[in-house]
């Protein structure tokens, strides 16, 4: 038993107040045994999911607040007459072509008629590969992915990646996996293809035989793929070849000096993901007769757009995609998925209007400063390590002092000038939207790296960290707490939700499983030495053990090791935002609030973060193919861990969220 845990004194409940934090409690939950139903149980029962939403928590509840905010700016742009090729303009235009749903009933598939007229002049394997790599120009992806993006080896080299791709369910183990859902799925999936052929004009003897032959191809595809958990491995997805090599060793169909020249891509060398994927690719195809190829390829082109395209495409997109993979009982309002889909295409023009009106000065100011806190918080954890080497930890502390913190929005705004949107057809503006983004991609090749550039709007409820340029990003809206106003905020709720669920996640993905093989100018290098390195690892593998014995469906586990860097990632944050936290007035003076002491309040604030239930269609979807564990995981997970937190709820030995200190993760 640890100290803190010996002299913890009993957990009794609070009164009822209204502070968030306790109107969100499950008294009847005992923290010692769920804490994440403890402490969100209430508000999940009073907030059951949304016909129309795979899950819902607190994200949603940000999202909510700035749809409605977003449609005003869109319908007031519509209205107005804004300038030819200005801001407005193209807001505007989007949203009122993206709304003329009888246009789009009467325009059925013509947008797509030159794509379609490619797909049916193939006569050929060589004309097949020409679709496929014209359509990366509209961000359709055929057969494998290629990108351009930093090197990982040379981060101030924008490279050619050429990775494996193709498949049209979400990842390669819904190919294989035997649980009854998944396996449900899979014929769930043979039928959307069938109804889809049969909209592009097929019989249904033809339709049904074709989408199993598509079916057998997408899942020898599969075969080849690496799993979820090898694609975490940065050195082994990292080779560097001449085109040509890839062509003679791998792909001798695929003659890839030729075909990056005709994306306007002389490359020298390229970064091939998964090598052995490419030996497998060109087998698949040779053996593939080209009619089935074709059908794939039209396969993929009217999936890409179903959701701009008439209404029978659109709901035959949602039937797969939202009721079966999702569990959604029905579609989601049009206003708000024409939203998200002008997020994606030109999410920074609404982003500068968003931020004028939500995040002020001093909330960047803030946000700012809580950064800095939990650098230091990293920095004096890890002068305190007991296992790591005074030589590794000053190329760690290196690292860590170099990470550069991009809160908030760009200092720098995108510019979208080029962008080419009307009101002619909501999918036109969709295929030059997609155009206008690749060629900015490809604008990049052998050019110096933009190092202010953002991957995420201002408006995302979410954030990220990049490796190769050593930085966090905290978009202004990960910081929201719906209908609290920052400022009312006390600093347990503020290092719980922000500091411990997003700063100090995000810098910890710097020396997670993957970013600690990147040394501190972002480029893919081993600055370890070999005792720390394996003692890092022997350390992992208690929280991938973990993890894995987590059954959130029964016959389906968290994977461990795909999920080891969020994990580790969420398990830091909270260490972090804790010592970050005792620093605090608040924690100093102990003083309770609505009941609960500042320890207390900081782990509820932490929980807050994930509020989050989602239909178990959505819980199996994510278990297969996303690297984070699911919401109530990712809090009783780490928690489990901390002493602090044992002692903060009187959890004894024996309880589900105690760990014996023997069990304990101990990394940073």
């Amino acid at each position: 038993m640890s100290p803190a845990l010996a002299s913890a004194e009993p957990f009794v409940l609070p009164p009822s107040s209204m502070d968030i934090l306790v109107t969100n409690l499950d008294r009847s939950a005992d923290p010692g045994a769920d804490f994440f139903q403890f402490a969100n149980g209430a508000w999940l029962a009073r907030h059951p999911i949304p016909a129309a939403e795979a899950g819902w928590g607190i994200g949603n509840l940000v999202d909510e607040e700035l749809y409605v905010k977003l449609r005003t700016i869109n319908e007031s742009a519509a209205k107005d007459s804004p300038p030819p090729g200005s801001d407005r303009q193209k807001i505007g235009d989007f949203w009122t072509a993206a709304m003329d749903v009888p246009r789009a009933n009467a325009a059925g598939l013509s947008p797509l008629k030159s794509e379609l007229a490619a797909i049916d002049a193939i006569k050929t394997l060589d004309d097949v590969l020409d679709v496929s790599f014209r359509f990366r120009e509209i961000e359709v992806e055929t057969f494998c992915d290629v990108s351009v993006d930093q090197d990982e080896k040379q981060s101030d080299l924008m490279s050619v990646h050429i990775s494996q791709g193709g498949l049209g369910l979400p990842d390669r183990d819904f190919y294989f996996n035997p649980e009854a859902g998944i396996a449900h799925i899979r014929k769930e999936y043979v039928a959307h293809v069938t109804r889809m052929l049969k909209l592009l004009g097929r019989s249904d003897a033809e339709a049904g035989k074709r989408a199993d032959e598509i079916m057998a191809f997408e899942t020898a595809l599969a075969k080849v793929s690496r799993k979820l958990e090898d694609l975490r491995d940065p050195e082994k997805n990292y080779n560097k070849m001449a085109p040509a090599k890839l062509t003679t060793g791998y792909t001798p169909l695929i003659d890839w000096d030729r075909r990056l020249a005709a994306l306007a891509l002389p490359a020298t060398n390229v970064i091939v993901g998964q090598p052995e994927f490419f030996k497998g690719l060109n087998r698949l195809l040779k053996k593939t007769p080209v009619p089935l190829l074709q059908d794939y390829l039209r396969l993929e082109l009217v999936s890409s757009y179903a959701e701009c395209l008439d209404e029978k495409w659109e709901a035959e997109d949602f039937a797969f995609h939202g009721k079966v993979l999702s569990g959604q009982q029905e579609q989601r309002p049009r206003w708000k998925r024409v939203l998200d889909a002008q997020g994606h295409t030109m999410g920074m023009l609404l982003g500068k209007i968003f931020v004028a009106d939500y995040f002020p000065p001093a909330a960047k100011a803030r946000y700012t400063a809580l950064v800095e806190a939990i650098r230091t918080a990293y920095r004096e954890r890890i002068d305190r390590l007991d296992w790591m080497s005074p030589e590794t930890k000053a190329k760690a502390q290196a690292k860590l002092a170099q990470i550069t913190a991009k809160v908030g929005y760009p200092d720098k705004w995108k510019d979208y000038s080029t962008m080419v949107i009307g009101t002619n057809s909501y999918c036109e503006n969709m295929l030059n939207a997609s155009r206008w983004h690749f060629h900015d991609m490809i604008s990049k090749f052998g050019k110096p790296v933009d190092r202010t550039e953002w991957d995420m709007t201002p408006q995302t409820y979410n954030a990220y960290y990049n490796p190769a340029n050593n930085e966090i990003v905290l978009p202004a809206a990960i910081f929201t707490v719906p209908g609290v106003k920052d400022t009312d905020l006390d600093d347990a709720v503020i290092y719980g939700y922000a500091a411990a669920s997003t700063i100090g996640h995000e810098i910890t993905h710097g020396f997670d499983d993957e970013g600690r093989q990147f040394d501190p100018a972002g480029n893919l290098h081993d600055w370890w030495t070999t005792a720390d390195a394996k003692s890092f690892q022997k350390r992992t593998k208690v929280m991938i053990a973990q993890f894995n014995a987590y059954e959130p469906i029964p016959g389906l586990h968290i994977n461990g090791a795909a999920s080891l860097g969020e994990n580790l990632a969420d398990y830091g944050g909270v260490l972090l935002g804790l010592d970050a936290f005792k620093k605090t007035e608040q924690y100093q003076e102990g003083r309770p609030i609505a009941g609960f002491t500042p320890m207390q309040r900081y782990f509820l604030g932490y929980a807050l973060s994930w509020l989050y239930q989602c239909r178990i269609e959505h819980l199996r979807d994510t278990l297969l193919s996303d690297v984070h564990s699911p919401a109530k995981w990712r809090v009783n997970g780490p928690l489990s861990n901390i002493p602090d937190f044992h002692a903060a709820f009187g959890v004894k030995p024996g309880q589900p969220m105690y760990r014996p200190a023997e069990q304990q993760v101990k990394v940073w």
